[in-house]
């Protein structure tokens, strides 16, 4: 078999002829999964590497895109997510987000982008070359809302500022619920979706909302949240987890904030905080200790 050429898919297109040599040189280095399509001469037709005989097994995997992410408070789980974002670029597709909240009509286009930017610069152990495929107009009317809603709260009303308040967690469980289907590894869809509650993932918005009395209550709660967001994840044969404690996200938001009250640091702080965030994110077997 080691004469043979191969031929793979990534990113919806025909990759190839590669030699089998190469073939596993792209398995080791996650490049080519179990569940990428492969094909060569005398087969008859297109299959998952990991139902081939003989080709996944001896092969050690690594996680792709470059070390492991970092942790200042100790190691990161082997599983752990990462992400690679340029300052100026992230800066700006932020700036750009928020100047769509005020101008309600481009804001499903600012928030896209945005997202596609930071996921397609993720590096997600086993899943390589991760996507984003959702588009601008998939959802339109809940950006629109969320735009809206930034006026909304500005109003005297009781019952406006009420609605302006509770509105925004139904919109971002629907959002939530979006993206989880949008993934994408090598082009091919990811078979995710997200089974929170609506019910629940509002109550856990407003119990941050109300935590926030206590000056740094709010943090524990934030992080339980991304938890109970993480355990309702379904359709990976790993676990998506949160790892990073309430301190760890107390101090480095009130170091973000603080930084950006200097103005000048702003963009190289929010992607050191938006770096540190995706890699407290982390894919466990399901049932492990750490999840």
């Amino acid at each position: 078999m080691s004469n043979r050429s191969w031929y793979y898919a990534a990113q919806g297109q025909q990759q190839g002829p590669i030699s089998e040599d190469e073939l596993r040189d792209l398995i080791a280095r996650g490049v080519v999964t179990a569940e990428t399509l492969l094909w060569s001469d005398g087969m008859a037709g297109w299959e998952k590497a990991g139902r081939i005989p003989g080709l996944m097994s001896g092969v050690p995997s690594v996680a792709p895109g470059g070390p492991p992410a970092f942790d200042a408070g100790g190691s990161a789980p082997s599983g752990a997510l990462s992400v690679k974002l340029e300052t100026w670029p992230y800066f700006g597709w932020t700036v750009l987000y928020v100047l769509g909240q005020f101008l309600v009509v481009i804001t499903p286009w600012t928030a896209v982008y945005l997202y596609r930017y930071v996921i397609e610069r993720m590096n997600v152990p086993g899943r390589p070359n991760l996507g984003f495929s959702g588009q601008p107009l998939d959802i339109w009317y809940v950006f629109i809302a969320m735009g809206v809603l930034t006026y909304v709260g500005l109003s005297d009303s009781v019952i406006l500022n009420l609605i302006s308040t509770i509105a925004p967690a139904f919109l971002g469980w629907m959002v939530v619920r979006w993206i989880a289907t949008k993934l994408t590894s090598n082009g091919e869809p990811l078979p995710l979706h997200f089974e929170g509650s609506p019910l629940a993932y509002v109550g856990w918005y407003l119990l941050l909302l109300v935590s926030g009395i206590t000056i740094i209550g709010w943090a524990w709660v934030l992080a339980a949240w991304m938890r109970w967001i993480c355990r309702n994840v379904q359709g990976s044969r790993r676990e998506i987890v949160f790892t990073g404690s309430g301190l760890e996200v107390l101090w480095r938001t009130l170091a973000f904030t603080f930084g950006s009250i200097l103005i000048i640091p702003i963009p190289w702080l929010l992607r050191w905080y938006s770096a540190w965030y995706v890699s407290q994110f982390a894919l466990v077997p399901r049932g492990s200790q750490l999840a």
